[in-house]
């Protein structure tokens, strides 16, 4: 190894490495930047939007844990934690409380927490910046399976809906585009670490110093460059490209008012749906629609369960015969036993209900409680909950001729569930936010689909009761879209593509080898310690 790069690598010289040195404790300018990083990163997350300040976290991390103990990348990484996912996830209390909100966020923060002990540990190894990023995804992996299946909201990859580091998604998928996110912001904090030394070296140890700087701040340009060079083998932006098309429409019919009681007038919202359709019908009889093949439907658009309320079911009838195409309507659907289904209907003009996708993964606390006593203890408003019971197929369904893979709400968040269904000619994500008000959970959930049609090299349709509705194309362009609270349809000719991106190929493989990379690093690293147990309280 050349002297630049090995000196870029290893911790900065120079600290006191007793036990008892003040290196074991965070000093108040590294907590304040560990704070500044997780609001810099909430702030590149739909919202705010301001996609390069996402490398900063990374970046703020690596800086404040340097050569600190476990003990102290702890409490750096709690501090990040906090100041990322409070303000990311304050949607989730907007009608239920502050408590909730700042529970889901505080546990959020503990994996935060987890990251900058490993991030502190693995700074005394050489490569310390790729070792860095690759526990960014090993943290997210953690973070989107346990507790109760997991909650992978605000990956780092989720923040990228434009920019060069988006194309990474198709050869790597959500997971390869955090770690190149990390990778930048670990590798900016090596730039800046070695501009310390330029600074106070003098002689040959201040010319490495510099060749190391060189060497930072040439990797962190080069990973967007390579973003850049993968966008030349995927396909455009347009809708028809890439195999038979069919002709999708998507309804947004809007409910009465936001809040956790938008389904108290359940009526209402399923009338609000029926008469969009009524209104397309005569769009189209008019020749100022084109004639759709399907007719997509949000989650919740029928509260009411159709197959034991005859009224309802008349009037889902009355728009499929008007349209005289299939609806994939979402509904609530009592049973098994105690519980409700949140379910997705075929409906078909002559047949009426047909094929069905149950989702699969209820969210926790929201359409199920778990410990149901304990909770309660908490808040009661568990009490508002009725258990639903989870899915166990996919959601691939066929609808007027068109195979699409269907995904509800929060399912669009987690990789296994969208690759169950990617293979079919388009994913339809049919999803409900009115619970969460005027707030940028709807934005942020968005750009999920955003990333999700990159990663599958697919046309996203999602269908929300409230919105944001919207068309996503393959490389990950937001071709139509609807506001917040307003009734909205949307006729769009989309490809049904039969194509698979190296992600798809890939699947889960490069998750697990870069989460194999940092905990090897890991186990390096704690290895080491034991060997030297001066060197595990810090340095410098």
């Amino acid at each position: 190894m050349t002297a630049a790069p090995d000196a870029l690598l290893r911790p900065t010289p120079g600290g006191d490495t007793t036990p008892s040195s003040r290196s074991a404790r965070p000093l108040p300018w590294r907590t304040l930047l560990a704070a500044l990083g997780g609001l810099a990163m909430m702030l590149s997350f739909p919202g705010a939007s301001v996609l390069p300040l996402a490398v900063l976290g990374p970046a703020a991390l690596a800086l404040a844990v340097h050569g600190r103990s476990v003990r102290g990348g702890l409490w750096l990484g709690l501090v990040m934690g906090l100041a990322f996912f409070v303000p990311l996830l304050s949607w989730t209390g907007i009608y239920v409380g502050p408590l909730p909100w700042l529970a889901l966020a505080g546990f959020e923060a503990l994996h935060l927490a987890l990251l900058g002990g490993a991030t502190a540990l693995t700074s005394r190894l050489r490569w310390w910046p790729l070792w860095a990023a690759a526990l960014w995804v090993a943290d997210e992996a953690l973070r989107g399976r346990f507790i109760l299946g997991g909650f992978p909201w605000g990956r780092l990859g989720f923040s990228q809906t434009d920019g060069p580091l988006l194309a990474l998604a198709a050869y790597g998928g959500v997971p390869l585009v955090s770690f190149a996110v990390a990778l930048v912001g670990t590798l900016l904090a090596a730039a800046v670490l070695a501009g310390v030394r330029v600074v106070r070296a003098t002689g040959p140890a201040r010319r490495t110093a510099a060749r190391a700087l060189a060497g930072a701040l040439a990797g962190a340009v080069a990973v967007p460059l390579v973003g850049l060079l993968a966008w030349l083998p995927l396909p455009g932006s347009s809708l028809t490209a890439g195999g038979p098309t069919s002709t999708v429409a998507v309804i947004q019919g809007n409910v009465p008012r936001a809040g956790l009681d938008f389904n108290a007038q359940r009526r209402a919202v399923l009338d609000n749906h029926v008469q969009r359709t009524l209104e397309l019908a005569e769009a189209v009889a008019a020749g100022e629609e084109p004639q759709p093949d399907l007719v997509l439907w949000p989650e919740n658009s029928s509260d009411i369960d159709p197959y034991l309320n005859d009224d309802a079911r008349g009037q889902i009838d009355r728009a499929a015969r008007a349209i005289d195409v299939p609806i994939l309507v979402g509904a609530i659907v009592q049973g098994p036993g105690r519980y409700i289904s949140n379910t997705a209907i075929v409906w078909d003009p002559v047949t009426g209900p047909g094929d069905t996708y149950v989702k699969r993964h209820p969210v926790p606390l929201a359409e199920y409680v778990p410990a149901r006593g304990f909770f309660r203890f908490f808040s009661t408003l568990v009490d508002q909950v009725t258990d639903q019971r989870a899915g166990e197929e996919p959601g691939l369904l066929d609808i007027g001729g068109t195979r699409i893979g269907n995904l509800i709400c929060f399912e669009v968040v987690y990789d296994g569930l969208v690759a169950d269904v990617a293979d079919a000619g388009m994913l339809v994500v049919q999803t409900n936010n009115a619970t969460f008000g005027y707030t940028a959970e709807s934005e942020q959930q968005l750009a999920m689909s955003r990333l999700r049609a990159v990663e599958h090299g697919r046309t996203v349709a999602v269908a929300a009761t409230s919105g944001i509705s919207a068309v996503v194309a393959p490389d990950g362009t937001v071709v139509r879209s609807s506001e917040l609270f307003t009734p909205d349809v949307f006729v769009e000719e989309i490809a049904q593509r039969d194509s698979r991106s190296v992600a798809a190929r890939l699947g889960a493989g490069p998750e697990w080898l870069l989460t194999g990379l940092g905990l090897a690093a890991l186990v390096i690293a704690v290895g080491r310690g034991r060997r030297n147990p001066s060197s595990a309280t810090g340095a410098g």
